[in-house]
């Protein structure tokens, strides 16, 4: 299975159908997302929205965000996903090899990630690409509006 790996620069119904389709395999809570909502996150300087395609089809995504903090410049791998009907191919693999590309040349001191534990091929994926678990906590704060 052939893969490339391309940076969403502009958003047309392809791409509106491939993310209604891939997005609630990430997240059952993930929103539907807009064709304007998808344009301005194509636009955003920190985010570079990677998609990899497998035959002309879109299947699969990830966001690979990047930004300037005292320290230096960070870089964090979002919302992978690839569709149920592509993984075990490369997919995964490719776009994550993309991502540490990018943020390897933009000059970033480290590429974190987050993966849920219950993901364990993932997690064997991160580790295989030479990604280590580090002994820290996630917290979260949910602002209300």
């Amino acid at each position: 299975m052939a893969v490339t790996v391309e940076i969403l620069t502009e958003v047309d119904d392809e791409i509106v159908e491939a993310f209604g389709r891939l997005l609630p395999q990430l997240s059952q809570t993930a929103a539907q997302l807009s064709r304007e909502t998808l344009a301005r996150l194509a636009a955003a300087e920190s985010t570079t929205v990677l998609v990899a395609r497998s035959d002309g089809k879109i299947v699969g995504t990830l966001s690979l965000v990047m930004f300037p903090i005292p320290s230096g410049l960070r870089a964090r791998v979002e919302d992978v996903v690839v569709d149920d009907a592509a993984r075990g191919h490369g997919i995964g693999a490719a776009l994550i090899e993309e991502a540490k590309t990018r943020a390897g040349a933009a000059g970033a001191r480290t590429l974190d990630l987050t993966s849920r534990a219950s993901r364990s091929a993932a997690n064997r994926l991160y580790e295989r690409l030479g990604f280590q678990p580090r002994d820290s906590r996630v917290y979260r704060f949910a602002p209300t509006a």
